[in-house]
């Protein structure tokens, strides 16, 4: 963690400068500031999944709004990552959630924490003065108004804390906990206690009805985030396409027309603008790189006793006496190594895409430069091979199937809508990524962007918007070299052209040995 004072004042001064500038007017008015959004997210629902054989409701919900063809998850793909992005509209260069694991050498210098865990997520609030997260969320910008964001969730107590981490006059129903905790009564009274060892499809169950017998009608939220644990929880054990993991599919599918059922009984369908979202994508994983193995030459002790060099689980690695001539050998043992794929450091000079050590790419491309960033970061090398059951691509790394490289299978997710705000029958294809919800959402309630949030407002979606085809769009990629010529490594990038200037967007990254 790179502590020089320079580099801390000159982000303090840049986030300070974004944080309070004036956003570009949107192209078109927000279409009804009445109206509620919802938001859906599956965890890990990879676009190939939507299906009629198996999630009929979910196609059928597409079919009849608009499918975002070309739709992002935020590198590295992970779902607290993710997470934090769809509560900030930011990325991880502002919010500061850099991983699945994060490391704050100040509360443990041993190992990174688990962000899916929210008690060690409380610690990390507490210890940096509330700032887990480092900008605006949409929950502080709906209070800001008197309005309400609503986190319903059966994923991990860490992801659904992250959606909505200072409740903000909301709330947050979650399988083991509720907040405001004057709630958690409501939910015994309501629901019961939730059976011990609850299989998936029963979570995303109790995870509908919490939204329906406490929710909506105890919050009243202008905004709602339902979380569904499924397919990610069933596909990292069994893999993509296996049966068990469609049948879980099927059974989330359910749940999502019960989500639609019980608002049409309520009369309320025609108040909401729903949008269906998954944090990632997802790729059958084919084994790992000797990570341990491979750091153990210039693995030491700090002078406290702590170790040297410290990594998490989403390819971070932090030399945290920083020896740039240690980093540096590091960065050629891993491009030496043929299952490690892209690799980022910090810029070779401001504004480039070049990372300063050989061969490798900047954590400006993935927009992971941050106070809290490492000294490396990389993705696991990934194919477009197609697995047993026809889903195309692998990743090299451990376990079953998974999530969080450069690949395009992990990049690319799943974004559907529909409600009366929004087109109808319609096939979008520019560019989107999880950061554009929280803008979006807060200009279709006729509500102030905060300066903050570097999502792009997807006004092409709304009824009165402007023609997708309209929109320019260009792609390009930039590939850095090692000195030999023997490792390269190739990001691809698209941009989109909006009244603020051009948008970028991270669509992969791969790696090349000769």
């Amino acid at each position: 963690m790179r502590k020089h004072v320079c580099v801390l004042l000159v982000t303090a001064f840049c986030w300070y400068i974004a944080s309070t500038a004036v956003r570009p007017v949107a192209q078109t008015p927000p279409p009804s500031a009445a109206r509620k959004q919802l938001l859906v997210i599956f965890d890990g629902l990879r676009p190939d999944y939507v299906t009629p054989e198996v999630m009929p409701n979910l196609y059928a919900f597409g079919q009849r709004g608009i499918v975002f063809t070309n739709h992002h998850s935020v590198f590295p793909t992970v779902t607290r990552v993710n997470t934090s992005s769809i509560s900030t509209g930011s990325y991880p260069e502002r919010h500061g959630l850099l991983g699945n694991s994060v490391f704050f050498p100040a509360i443990d210098p041993t190992k990174f924490l688990d962000t899916s865990d929210r008690t060690q997520m409380v610690r990390v609030n507490t210890s940096t003065n509330g700032n887990l997260l480092m900008a605006t969320t949409m929950g502080e910008a709906l209070q800001a108004t008197g309005r309400k964001l609503l986190v319903v969730s059966a994923g991990s107590t860490g992801s659904s804390f992250l959606l909505n981490h200072k409740v903000s006059g909301g709330a947050i129903l979650h399988m083991d906990y509720a907040l405001p905790e004057s709630l958690n009564q409501v939910v015994m009274d309501q629901l019961g206690p939730l059976p011990k060892n609850s299989p998936s499809e029963a979570l995303n169950r109790r995870a509908v009805d919490l939204l329906f017998k406490v929710g909506l009608p105890r919050v009243n939220p202008t905004v709602t985030i339902l979380w569904f644990t499924d397919p990610d929880t069933t596909a990292h054990e069994k893999g993509i396409g296996d049966p068990e993991t469609v049948e879980c599919l099927k059974k989330a599918d359910a749940e999502f027309k019960r989500v639609e059922d019980g608002l049409a009984a309520l009369g309320q369908l025609n108040e909401y603008d729903i949008w269906v979202t998954s944090d990632h994508g997802f790729t059958t994983h084919t084994g790992g790189a000797p990570l341990q193995d491979l750091l153990k030459p210039f693995a030491r002790q700090m002078p406290d006793g702590s170790p040297r060099i410290v990594t998490g689980g989403d390819g971070a690695i932090y030399v945290r006496d920083h020896d740039k001539s240690d980093i540096a050998r590091i960065v050629e043992t891993l491009q030496q190594t043929p299952r490690v794929g892209p690799i980022f450091t910090a810029s070779a000079s401001r504004g480039s895409l070049d990372g300063w050590a050989p061969g490798t790419l900047s954590f400006d491309v993935i927009r992971w430069t941050h106070e809290r960033d490492g000294d490396i970061m990389f993705s696991p090398n990934w194919t477009d091979q197609t697995n047993a059951h026809g889903f195309r691509g692998t990743t090299a790394a451990g376990g079953v199937a998974g999530h969080g490289s450069a690949s395009p299978f992990d990049v690319h997710n799943t974004l559907m809508a529909a409600g009366p705000d929004l087109k109808r029958t319609s096939q979008i294809g520019t560019p989107t990524a999880n950061v554009d919800l929280a803008p979006t959402f807060l200009t279709m309630l006729g509500l102030t962007v905060p300066g903050s949030m570097e999502g792009r407002v997807l006004n092409e979606a709304f009824v009165n918007g402007p023609d997708p085809k309209t929109l320019r769009i260009r792609t390009e990629t930039h590939t850095a070299k090692t000195t030999d010529g023997s490792y390269s490594t190739t990001a691809t990038l698209s941009f989109v052209d909006t009244s603020g200037g051009e948008v970028r967007y991270f669509d992969s990254a791969n790696a090349v040995r000769k």
